[in-house]
């Protein structure tokens, strides 16, 4: 090994240390209770074919997820292509209004949303107003709650990675098809949208993963009725003091992460996807 390859290990071996003692130490102890809590086997895992509890929660989340992601990714991709055309100036503002509730807590954005949607709030106050509805609309402990909330919190995260894929393909592409006689959506259709779609795949598979292990807002929106997998594993670790199901669950859902992970690097490239490159 040559000297400043030694100078290299040495200089990042402080933080692959910290990543091992506050990372991965605590994931395998996290896996070594989900196979001795309360005895040592499998049987926490046999649960996820079992258990009508454990399903219907990873169902109403795997449920939650897709609706969350593709409708975040259609508002995404509309805003992406906007930013990607707009002139500087235009951009600058643009960028601030998708990176400004990125700077907001969870918290505040979740209980701003209980505003808007509970049966007295804004939104049911405006549409009965204007005669449109008659009673107000169940806008919140329930699934759709859980979906607007999810989506406005996920939609910085689809649309900075679509703008940056869209950033990517050059422009002289575009105007080689239209002076080959295609219209503006048939530019579109065949050029634009195939070269986008690394991106679209990438940022769909991030807000995913994000998604998946969602808390604060789907505990709030929610109000219990609604429960997603992160908040099953604090009921099971906190309240019903189930270690052994909730490690498992917490386990699982690691494992699915990784996998994602996984498979978003084998499709785009992550330093492109985000910006680095």
């Amino acid at each position: 090994m040559s000297r400043d390859r030694r100078l290299s290990w040495m200089m990042i071996a402080p933080a692959l240390l910290l990543v091992t003692v506050l990372f991965f130490a605590p994931l395998v102890r996290v896996l070594m209770i989900s196979v001795t809590e309360p005895t040592p086997g499998l049987g926490n895992y046999a649960l996820l074919f079992t258990s009508a509890s454990i399903q219907r929660t990873l169902l109403t989340t795997l449920r939650i997820c897709v609706f969350t992601t593709a409708i975040t990714l259609v508002l995404a991709y509309a805003v992406a292509y906007v930013l990607t055309h707009a002139r500087p100036a235009a951009q600058r503002l643009m960028l601030l209004g998708v990176l400004l509730p990125l700077w907001m807590s969870v918290l505040v954005r979740a209980f701003a949303w209980v505003t808007l949607l509970r049966r007295e709030g804004l939104l049911n106050k405006g549409l009965m107003s204007l005669g449109l509805i008659d009673h107000p609309l169940a806008l919140m402990w329930n699934e759709t709650g859980v979906t607007i909330g999810m989506v406005h919190y996920m939609l910085p995260l689809g649309i900075l990675p679509l703008w940056s894929a869209m950033r990517g393909i050059d422009g002289r592409v575009l105007a080689a098809a239209r002076g080959l006689g295609a219209g503006r959506v048939q530019t579109f259709g065949r050029v634009f949208l195939p070269l986008s779609l690394p991106g679209v795949i990438g940022a769909g598979l991030l807000v995913f993963i994000f998604s998946l292990g969602f808390f604060i807002t789907p505990a709030i929106l929610g109000g219990g009725k609604t429960i997603m997998v992160a908040e099953y594993i604090d009921t099971q670790i906190q309240e019903s003091l189930r270690w052994g199901v909730g490690t498992m669950i917490a386990t699982t859902l690691i494992a699915t992460i990784f996998l994602l992970m996984f498979v978003l690097g084998r499709i785009v490239d992550l330093r492109t996807l985000f910006g680095a490159k």
